[in-house]
């Protein structure tokens, strides 16, 4: 998924280590594999590649992970209008309301 991207940088994503009991779900959640478990924890191996879409955060179950709580972000919106664009060959307005 390196050809989708937002702004490197830009995601606002925190994970804390301490608190995460190596659950996986965020590794099962995340549509771009942003993390990985070793030694029984999450790790963050691609943080450029956060669309901030909550999936992780929505499903850890010790609250460890932190995802920009602005559902107006746009990464997400813009990432996905990105892949239908590429994928249909047309240009998406994603300001259409």
């Amino acid at each position: 998924m390196k050809e989708f991207r937002y702004i490197d940088g830009a995601a606002i994503l925190k994970l804390n280590e301490e608190a995460c009991v190596g659950c996986g779900n965020c590794v099962t959640v995340c549509p771009h594999r942003i993390f990985a478990l070793h030694d029984k924890k999450a790790g963050i191996v691609d943080y450029d590649a956060c669309m901030e879409c909550g999936a992780c955060a929505n499903n850890c179950p010790v609250a460890a992970i932190y995802v920009n709580p602005d559902d107006g972000c746009g990464c997400a919106a813009y990432i996905i209008n990105s892949w239908i664009s590429k994928v249909t060959g047309k240009r998406v307005n994603m300001f259409n309301n």
